[in-house]
């Protein structure tokens, strides 16, 4: 079995400050990193429990170099370092068995999501496919599934893995934390999380028959709502994008591949605008 793996960090156990999930924080990253990637090692060992695995982990938070190679298996692959072409969803342009997705969050806009927010927060106001608001988990798995890979597993927190499983039902949830406010949660404790983790990989494995690639169907309309009108500016540069509003921009595309590769290069384009501000 080939097992992709996406890996982000807000949405793990304890999580609830900028500060425990940026690299550039001494203080409070090094402990959370260590919690984000015991959660990573805990689905692997799940899914491992039930059927031998290949695995690719994907790192996809912040400077996208989190884990801690030490505490991983020795024998899965990791890709490492930003910027990636394909970003979160980098290595999973071939079919996988499955996919997991680890630490992930509620999207922008939503209103019991600690630290939520879709790829940028200081960029993106909100992400929609063929009128569908988006999440990461979301944007995400219509790029697997438009290459077959059906996603079996989402962990973190209450607001994402509900909307995600009732999108997606074959999808196995593991809920380590709610919300309480933006910089507030009610959390699992790291080695509790890791233990639920371990056995919602198992239950995924074992329920991986009844999966299915999740698909937006073409021609793909995608709208990004930007969090300024300077965002927006640039955006509106692209040639196959055109603006339909002060802060919004579309794009259509013939297949989802394309209409994602066009939101990273949108959104790394936008992030310009607030480089130089």
């Amino acid at each position: 079995m080939r097992l992709y793996v996406s890996c982000d960090m807000e949405g793990t156990a304890g999580v609830c400050s900028w500060m425990q999930v940026d690299p550039s924080d001494t203080h409070e990253y090094p402990t959370y990193r260590r919690y984000m990637t015991r959660e990573v090692r805990a689905a692997i060992e799940g899914a491992r429990a039930v059927a031998p695995a290949e695995v690719l982990i994907n790192d996809s938070h912040w400077s996208m170099r989190n884990l801690l190679w030490d505490e991983l298996p020795h024998d899965v692959r990791v890709i490492s370092g930003s910027p990636k072409p394909h970003s979160m969803m980098e290595g999973a342009q071939a079919p996988f068995d499955g996919a997991f997705f680890t630490g992930y969050h509620a999207k922008i806009g939503d209103a019991n999501g600690t630290l939520a927010h879709t790829y940028s927060n200081s960029v993106l106001y909100n992400v929609s496919i063929n009128g569908v608001r988006c999440s990461e988990a979301m944007l995400n798995a219509a790029m697997l599934g438009s290459q077959g890979t059906p996603l079996l597993l989402i962990t973190g927190d209450r607001t994402i893995v509900e909307e995600t499983t009732a999108a997606m039902p074959w999808v196995t949830g593991v809920i380590v934390k709610d919300a309480v406010g933006y910089y507030s949660a009610n959390s699992m404790t790291p080695a509790s999380a890791c233990e639920a983790i371990r056995a919602g990989a198992d239950a995924a494995i074992r329920g991986m028959a009844a999966a299915r690639p999740f698909t937006f169907a073409p021609p793909i309309e995608l709208v990004i709502e930007t969090a300024g009108v300077e965002h927006a500016d640039f955006i509106e540069l692209l040639p196959t994008f055109e603006r339909v509003g002060g802060r919004a921009v579309r794009h259509v595309a013939a297949d989802y591949p394309s209409a994602f590769r066009a939101f990273l290069v949108a959104t790394r384009l936008a992030g310009a605008a607030t480089a130089t501000a």
